[in-house]
């Protein structure tokens, strides 16, 4: 098997991957803010880490996968204003900030459960490790690279820079970014523009806040994330994930204070996977194309034609390589709807034809597609090392699923293939398709739901009908019509149904 290769969005380019213990990897990804909803956006990073860490557990290794909650602070230095956002939606929607965080984390866990995601080993929150923040920031203060004004604390950015390269990761200079930073709230306070907030002054109407050496404050956002990867992966760790939008200012910021809190570069391996688009358009409040996972799988926000299984959207996902850029749409997602349910079947085939199995023999009827089978079932782990390219190996699997389906159908003869191949090719499928990639079946349950509201709609038509309101009649069938479900009358009075 060829060696792991991970593209380190530091180094810009892909390297073979060594852990700093051998058998052991530590990786932390940032988890959500938990002040709202998790939308479309949250999706990705998230399946795509869970498909990395059932990946690097396959291979072997003991991973410790850390994934923070932050629910508290959070303010953008780089938005309209510094604020809490916990704060702020706490007060919109009349809640405790500790009750709105609870609710929407309990709806992240419920989404993440959806896509079948395995929870992390350590899931830390912003919250629970203010002392640990508090703590980093007075050893930053010590070390002359933090200061505090007017109970707030700020980390110094052109002295970094003036030792270590800030903005490698991201790719920005820093003379533009003492240049070109906009005029906010609170700038007065700092010696340069570029700097940011390690803790914050709480206002009198501010909710959450704590007891600090500068004050009553609360922490910024980049803070937290340095206190909690230190604390459960240690000074220096593995992998670090999450989405391109995070190298700046986020993850440029964590390394500054890691490195001189720790003296030492805190990750080896960065990983960012690319944004996504909806309709080729970025993701925003402005263009109404903000779409909640509930949303989704519901199929109600108006831009949606149907609903669409979490399966589905995880399938669809993994149909693209983590760093390029990822476009939702309604034909897309029924495409990727249409080929996961191809693909499944294949699958299911394949546990059919494993009942004939004692007809294999030790040498292939066929030996060029047997050849054939072996070579593109061998390339799964090529693949994957190649950067967790899942898309490719999905490719492959689409290649093999017409050869599946030929010899469950008896079109092919089972003696085609060796007993060595065709088991590799059911143990690699199942691998992949279940414990690596974590699809699963649209469950029965689901079909169950699905042919119950379908009766209760034949029905509401057939007294409709009886009424001689065909006009509602009508509405029902055309519209049902226009989501790719047709009603079929037939002559004996009974209605039959199908999905187009």
């Amino acid at each position: 098997m060829s060696e792991l290769k991970i593209y380190n969005s530091l180094s810009k380019q892909k390297e073979v991957f060594t852990p700093l213990t051998p058998g052991h990897v530590g990786m932390y990804v940032c988890g959500p803010t938990v002040s709202g909803e998790s939308h479309l956006g949250h999706a990705r990073p998230y399946v795509t880490f869970d498909v990395v860490y059932r990946y690097l557990t396959y291979l072997g290794y003991k991973v410790r996968y850390v994934r923070n909650i932050t629910d508290a602070g959070h303010f953008e230095e780089e938005g309209r204003e510094a604020e809490d956002k916990i704060s702020s939606k706490a007060v919109l929607e009349k809640l405790e900030p500790m009750e709105l965080v609870q609710k929407y984390t309990n709806l992240f866990h419920w989404a993440m459960l959806q896509f079948n995601c395995i929870p992390p080993s350590i899931e830390p929150t912003a919250t629970g490790h203010i002392v640990e923040q508090i703590e980093m920031i007075k050893k930053l203060i010590a070390d002359g690279y933090a200061y505090e004004k007017n109970g707030s604390v700020y980390f110094d950015v052109k002295k970094y820079a003036a030792n270590y390269d800030y903005g490698k990761l991201s790719g920005r200079k820093i003379e533009e970014l003492l240049e070109n930073t906009r005029e906010l709230e609170g700038q007065e306070e700092k010696n340069n523009p570029a700097d940011f907030a390690l803790w914050k002054a709480a206002p009198p109407q501010h909710i959450m806040r704590w007891q600090s050496p500068w004050g009553e404050g609360f922490p910024g956002w980049h803070i937290e994330c340095s206190a909690m990867s230190t604390k459960y992966l240690g000074k220096q760790f593995d992998i670090h994930g999450g989405g391109m939008d995070l190298m700046f200012p986020h993850h440029e910021s964590e390394i500054a204070q890691s490195t001189i809190c720790n003296h030492v570069a805190p990750v080896r391996y960065w990983m960012h996977n690319n944004m996504i688009t909806i309709n080729g358009r970025k993701m925003g409040k402005s263009y109404n194309n903000v779409i909640k996972l509930t949303e989704l799988f519901s199929g109600t926000h108006p831009l949606l034609s149907q609903a669409f299984h979490p399966m589905v959207v995880r399938f669809f996902i993994l149909q693209s390589h983590y760093r390029s850029t990822l476009d939702f749409s309604n034909e897309a997602l029924q495409a990727s709807e249409k080929g996961l349910k191809r693909l499944w079947e294949a699958y299911e085939n394949l546990k059919r034809i494993k009942e004939r199995s004692g007809e294999l023999n030790e040498t292939a009827g066929d030996q060029e597609l047997d050849a054939k089978v072996n070579k593109l079932v061998d390339e799964f782990a090529e693949f994957m090392n190649d950067d967790f390219n899942t898309a490719k190996v999905l490719a492959n699997m689409f290649e093999l699923a017409p050869v599946i389906n030929s010899i469950k159908d008896r079109v092919t003869d089972i003696k085609s293939l060796s007993t060595a191949t065709f088991n590799k090719l059911q143990e690699q499928f199942k691998l992949y398709i279940e414990d690596i990639f974590g699809l699963k079946a649209v469950s029965a349950a689901d079909n169950d739901k699905l042919k119950a509201v379908m009766q209760l709609i034949i029905d509401i038509r057939r007294e409709a009908r009886s009424r001689k309101d065909f006009v509602t009649s009508d509405k029902i069938r055309n519209q049902l019509a226009a989501i790719g479900i047709i009603l079929k009358d037939e002559k004996d009075g009974s209605v039959t149904w199908n999905i187009n």
